[in-house]
């Protein structure tokens, strides 16, 4: 039998070289068992799995950050568009019009063009997006090799223009990326957008399961990360430069002297019925605010937040207040120094630069709004850089979430049919039968709510090819 007191010496002595292995384990070991941490967190069920989490297999990490996507000169004006709307998680038809659903885009994308370019071309003739989208890329690996001695190969998927997201795949495997973390550069999770960027992935590695399964390339998801300490204190910092700016003489013309400061969150809208079906973009939006408020000046320091939404398009009910509401309503309280904050968007882009700068801005003077700011997006943001590299570490030191269990878990519905279609039990062998189930019932109230709102799109569509003119002009509401 051996003695307590020769147990005890055994386990001080595994305790001390433990402790050593860690302090004088070489640098390069430490980041090769941190990258191997993506591999390992994924459960392996296929035999061959067992080579990708070998030693002997070097880690080839790259990182795909995922963003909207734009035009880059006026010529790709309408083709974008025709992408945009021919997404079903843009426009959702009922199952007896999905049929139409590129008729329909082609439609509303030829209505839209023209109106579109003038807008891009107020603001230089194309999206900025895939610039400040670059710029991310290169300022991330070059923090992630810095800080944590990690060399990581990024990649940049649009969903709606080049470079696509399928083009990003074809890089990646070419470069032979075996752990994979999806970043989409939206804070929070809304079916519209990162959710339909994760259908592409979806899609695409179910049907190219050779070169993205689990046995060939791992990958994990960061869906949201809208209440990150980095990014709270990241917009936080920009708001508050903003609100500093304004001058002894501009707080001393607010009509509501106990509170001389406004500040305007404006985030991108969403059909209401998206939010009935169960996404959780309104909820995330709210709970961003309130974190970044809390980081700012309170009522009591003459600082009042608002909340709005911005970006509607067509017929149906989005998210309210509508932010075009908001302004008007603001100059009527007296509020004269306000601070207008783009709180979905990490970049500059058509939304910012030419809805928010120039319409907003027109708007908000008409309505006695005199001094306006506009916080910047994070765009390069040090801070942002920074909490980007760590959300990276993150994931690959945490257990993995798939892009199914992403979509699940924000109730995007329709994974069973997905599989059927595709012939699969569970994308990427993800079953979950009970949340596919709750999931599929989100998306039968979402279609009823769709039903009506569809039926508005298409009368609008009917009556503007009809009679050659829009419909808010024939009405007499038309904003020019």
């Amino acid at each position: 039998m051996i003695s307590t007191k020769v147990l005890g010496v055994a386990f001080s002595l595994c305790l001390l070289f433990s402790l050593a292995t860690a302090l004088l384990t070489p640098k390069h070991d430490t980041e090769i068992a941190l990258k191997l941490k993506a591999a390992t967190a994924i459960p392996i069920d296929a035999p061959g799995d067992a080579e990708l989490v070998s030693s002997e297999k070097k880690p080839r990490i790259g990182v795909l950050l995922l963003n909207l996507g734009g035009p880059e000169t006026g010529d790709d004006v309408e083709e974008f568009l025709f992408n945009l709307f021919a997404d079903p998680d843009i426009i959702r038809l009922p199952k007896p019009l999905t049929p139409l659903q590129d008729f329909i885009a082609y439609i509303i994308s030829k209505r839209r063009a023209p109106k579109s370019r003038a807008a891009y071309e107020s603001i230089g003739g194309g999206s900025p997006i895939l610039k400040y989208s670059n710029a991310q890329k290169e300022l991330l690996c070059k923090e992630l090799k810095e800080r944590f001695g990690l060399d990581v190969k990024s990649y940049i998927g649009m969903r709606y223009w080049h470079p696509f997201t399928e083009e990003a795949l074809d890089q990646i495997r070419k470069d032979d990326v075996n752990a994979l973390v999806i970043l989409p550069l939206y804070p929070q999770f809304s079916i519209s957008t990162s959710g339909s960027s994760l259908r592409i992935l979806q899609e695409q590695f179910a049907k190219n399961a050779q070169y993205y399964g689990p046995n060939k390339m791992v990958h994990t998801v960061v869906p949201s990360w809208y209440d990150r300490p980095g990014y709270v204190a990241a917009m936080a910092d920009l708001i508050n430069k903003e609100l500093d700016s304004f001058t002894p003489e501009e707080l001393a013309e607010a009509g509501d002297a106990d509170c001389a400061r406004h500040v305007l969150f404006s985030a991108h809208g969403v059909p209401a019925s998206y939010i009935e079906a169960g996404d959780p973009y309104q909820r995330q939006i709210r709970e961003c605010v309130d974190k970044i408020s809390a980081a700012l000046p309170g009522p009591s320091e003459g600082v009042q937040v608002h909340l709005s939404y911005q970006s509607r398009v067509g017929p149906i009910e989005w998210l309210r207040p509508y932010t075009d509401d908001v302004l008007p309503q603001l100059g009527q309280q007296g509020v004269k120094n306000l601070v207008v904050v783009p709180i979905s968007f990490v970049s500059e882009h058509i939304e910012t630069l030419e809805e928010i700068d120039i319409e907003y801005r027109e708007l908000a003077l008409e309505s006695g709004i005199e001094n306006w700011r506009r916080c910047p997006a994070l765009n390069t943001d040090k801070t942002f850089i920074s909490d980007m590299a760590d959300m990276v570490v993150e994931a690959l030191s945490q257990p993995s979430q798939t892009v199914t269990e992403a979509c699940i878990a924000n109730n995007c519905g329709d994974v069973e049919e997905f599989d059927q279609r595709l012939g699969f039990t569970g994308v990427q062998g993800v079953g979950a039968e009970a949340d596919l189930r709750a999931a599929g019932r989100l998306r039968d109230k979402e279609r009823i709510n769709g039903r009506v709102a569809i039926f508005g799109l298409l009368a609008t569509i009917l009556i503007e090819l009809t009679s050659g003119q829009s419909l808010t002009d024939l009405l007499g509401i038309s904003p020019n």
